[in-house]
């Protein structure tokens, strides 16, 4: 077959040959190799391809091969690739099987004889199916615990569709759809909607949320660009409202390890506008600033700063809190609270771990303050609160768990805070 299309070929470059004739040399498959195939051998992949050397290459053989491949159940992804066996002989074509079996295993079992036989085990049902703890705590809210549950590329590579269910401090359940984009003008899209009880530790009511949301974010850089909609429900003791919020977000995150910071910066400003049922709207407003200058050896200083704000009066289920391991050391959670909260904190960090630990145990020394006040009222004019004291944490790289002791400046009782869990 070769030699006869190369004779054809001398023809038209002698001029001997009609061009209309090169129409009639058909292009061949002149070689077929397979990749990525662990367990199932190469034969089998060529036989369930249906392909073999010396078989004519038409427009369609690409497309068909993917679907047997596909169509067999064999293999998670596959990819059938084109490439020109000779360069002198155009017509010569190899065929590329790249083939992922996804999870398998090996099980062994007894023959009749005595003797052990190999078989390939594959995970049966959902291949992609993820599980992911939940566990965090804090004073206040106390300890929420659960179990995240995923399937991964549902709607496409890089998706997952995740159940995230929770019981303690904070019930929750939820279906969540996540996208990712290599490129174009959105990163991520999200869409989800769950419903949500916690009780409030300012006004020990139970707050009960029903939530549906979508999400898009856009990353360049350090730089994260993110705008959000969303429907709640809310059930607040005897208030019982509606309401539709969309906003806006930006952040700059230059941190290397978020799990113990070193010369970096974390800055994030977010915007949300709500309509409620009754009629009225509300802006609200949060700023958030974080610094981490290294000091020497391991030692770090860390300093923050952050404010939550409206227009206008908040219902009381919005209102941010202060006090607590999340705000303001050494007061109870959510002890005071208003239309305008705003901290700042400075706090020293010192690893008494190893540098080469898979996490970082350590004490450090801090100083808290924060103010809460309703709208309408000046920031010069409201009590300002301080909290001083030490703590020992511990940080990993997805667990962070800490454990203060503090004591308001000015006087008051000593009070033992506490924080932390998972992060993903």
């Amino acid at each position: 077959m070769q030699l006869v299309q190369r004779v054809v070929l001398w023809l038209m470059l002698l001029g001997g040959l009609p061009v209309s004739a090169a129409a009639q040399i058909a292009d061949v498959i002149a070689d077929v190799r397979v990749h990525g195939n662990h367990v199932t051998s190469n034969e089998d992949v060529l036989k369930i391809a249906g392909v073999a050397v010396g078989a004519p290459f038409t427009a369609t053989t690409l497309r068909e091969v993917e679907r047997r491949l596909r169509d067999s159940g064999k293999f998670d992804t596959v990819e059938v690739l084109k490439r020109f066996a000779s360069i002198a002989d155009p017509s010569q074509i190899a065929l590329v099987l790249i083939v992922n079996e996804g999870a398998v295993r090996i099980e062994y079992d007894t023959a009749p004889d005595g003797d052990e036989v190999a078989r390939v085990v594959r995970r049966s049902g959902f291949r992609n199916l993820m599980y992911l703890p939940i566990l965090d705590g804090e004073d206040g809210y106390g300890l929420t615990y659960g179990l995240t549950t995923s399937l991964a590329n549902v709607f496409g590579e890089r998706s997952r569709i995740s159940v995230p269910l929770s019981w303690g401090g904070t019930r929750r359940a939820a279906v969540e759809l996540e996208k990712n984009f290599e490129g174009g003008p959105m990163t991520r899209v999200e869409v989800g909607a769950g419903v949500q009880r916690r009780e409030n530790p300012a006004f020990e009511i139970t707050d009960d949320r029903k939530k549906v949301w979508a999400r898009m974010e856009k990353s360049v850089s350090r730089v994260r660009l993110g705008s959000t909609a969303s429907w709640d429900r809310v059930t607040f003791g005897a208030i019982k409202e509606d309401f539709w919020s969309v906003g806006a977000d930006a952040a700059l995150d230059t941190r290397i390890d978020p799990a113990y910071p070193r010369n970096a910066v974390w800055l994030s400003a977010s915007w949300d506008r709500l309509a409620f049922d009754a009629g009225h709207t509300l802006h609200r407003t949060r700023l958030d600033g974080r610094g981490y200058l290294g000091l020497i050896g391991q030692t770090v200083l860390a300093v923050r700063a952050t404010r939550e704000g409206a227009n206008a009066a908040q219902p009381r289920y919005l209102q941010p809190l202060l006090g607590g391991w999340s705000s303001l050391r050494g007061f109870e959670a959510g002890q005071f609270h208003g239309d305008i909260v705003a901290t700042g904190s400075a706090e020293l960090l010192v690893p008494i771990s190893s540098p080469m630990s898979v996490g970082k145990l350590g004490v450090s020394a801090f100083i808290d303050s924060g103010v809460a006040y309703d709208y309408g009222l000046k920031f010069s004019d409201q009590p300002k609160r301080t909290g001083i004291g030490a703590s020992l944490w511990f940080n990993a790289t997805i667990f962070k768990l800490s454990f203060s002791v503090a004591r308001p400046r000015g006087g008051g009782d000593t009070r033992f805070n506490f924080g932390g869990g998972f992060t993903f």
